[in-house]
């Protein structure tokens, strides 16, 4: 009791401080003015009563407006190693300026990318179909003229090959032809389509975030493989018009058609190994491929054609042999006549290093028959037979 006593004059202020705090109200946190923001100040400001101290006002009074959420920030292609100063990484960066820059989603990109690529390539192809429809018109006599050749090679004559060779070389500067001028297309588009592929395969396997919500319809994530496999058919049936129509070159070089005959196969057979490929690569190719498509029925029009200085595709000759037989036929043809040009010319070359092959090596035979062998065709002598010794010494 003593001790209670002695106490009670300690705890007197705490008690008074207890009561006065209860009569104002719970016990919580004071915020000061600045530690809101300007919009929580304003309408702390609004809803505090005349006279009364916004400060004491709760938290829990105050109306709270929720922020917008944070926009999630592109990861550049120089952050994930990729975008280098190469042609696969030029058209990387050129899909990233459309994407980023220009504010196309990627398929939207990759399409654009590729039709503006292919664009550039316009005045090289309507080139090419100007050689084409050129060659036309001089197939049945090249195709003479390479005969005539190819029956010299397989000779011992070196005049007469030299001869062909001049024939068929002034004939092509007379008339301006050169059936090699019609593979300058796709020897300029097979890295183009080297460059986009590696390019999106890099882009796919690294991998970019934006792929995998850059999409459309069924494969929003280009990133993965269509799920229903509908763009990889899509590719190949579009692959086999392009080759079937020649929508690429449109040369009609001799020989052309066996090598035609083998590629509609082509697209079956590559099938199974695309099948797991990005969405980004087949939204590529099916992109190119119906350009391709496009521009070969626009060639077709001949107001369109005389527009761009294209002359009309030529139609062979009379003179022109047609191919007999089918394509087993016609490949077991080219391949005979290969192979008698491939001995010709090794004749021919045997012919011009006899001394250096006869100096080299064993000797050999320049004898039909053989001087040593005795005179009116004797028998041969019995070939001897083997000693056995062991035989001999024990008897």
């Amino acid at each position: 009791m003593m001790m209670a006593a002695a106490a009670a004059p300690r705890l007197r202020p705490l008690l008074r401080a207890l009561r006065a705090q209860t009569l104002r109200g719970p016990l919580c946190p004071r915020i000061t003015p600045p530690a809101l923001g300007p919009a929580r100040r304003g309408l702390a400001t609004a809803q505090t009563p005349v006279g009364q101290d916004p400060s004491a006002v709760p938290v829990s009074a105050v109306p709270v407006s929720a922020d917008p959420p944070a926009v999630e920030a592109e990861v550049r292609l120089e952050e994930l190693g990729l975008g280098a100063f190469t042609p696969v990484g030029l058209v990387q960066n050129f899909l990233q300026f459309l994407h980023l820059d220009v504010g196309l989603p990627w398929w939207g990109a990759i399409a654009a990318g590729t039709l503006g690529a292919r664009l550039a390539l316009l005045p090289l192809l309507l080139r090419g179909q100007r050689e084409a429809a050129r060659l036309a018109a001089h197939v049945p006599q090249l195709q003479q003229l390479s005969q005539r050749l190819a029956e010299a090679r397989r000779g011992a004559d070196q005049f007469q090959v030299a001869r062909a060779y001049s024939e068929l070389a002034a004939y092509q500067k007379r008339h301006d032809v050169n059936p090699l001028r019609g593979f300058l297309v796709p020897l300029v588009q097979t890295p183009l389509f080297v460059s986009f592929f590696l390019a999106l395969q890099k882009m796919a396997a690294a991998p970019v975030p934006g792929l995998h919500r850059g999409g459309l319809a069924w494969f929003p994530d280009l990133a993965a493989p269509d799920p229903y496999y509908v763009l990889p058919l899509l590719v190949t049936a579009s692959t086999w018009l392009v080759l079937e129509v020649g929508a690429e070159t449109g040369v009609a070089s001799p020989g052309a058609g066996a090598v035609r005959q083998v590629l509609r196969f082509l697209p079956l057979l590559f099938l199974p190994f695309i099948l797991h490929f990005p969405t980004a690569v087949f939204t590529y190719w099916l992109t190119s491929n119906t350009f391709s498509l496009a521009q070969t029925a626009l060639l077709r029009v001949p107001a369109l054609r005389a527009r761009l200085g294209v002359p009309p595709p030529g139609t062979p000759g009379p003179g022109t042999p047609k191919p007999a037989g089918g394509l087993l036929s016609r490949l077991r043809q080219e391949w005979r006549e290969a192979r008698a040009t491939q001995r010709g010319e090794e004749r021919q070359w045997r012919m011009r290093h006899h001394l250096d092959l006869a100096a080299k090596g064993p000797l050999r035979q320049t004898f039909a028959q053989n001087p040593l062998a005795p005179p009116g065709g004797a028998p041969p002598a019995p070939p001897a037979r083997p000693k056995r010794p062991w035989k001999e010494t024990l008897g």
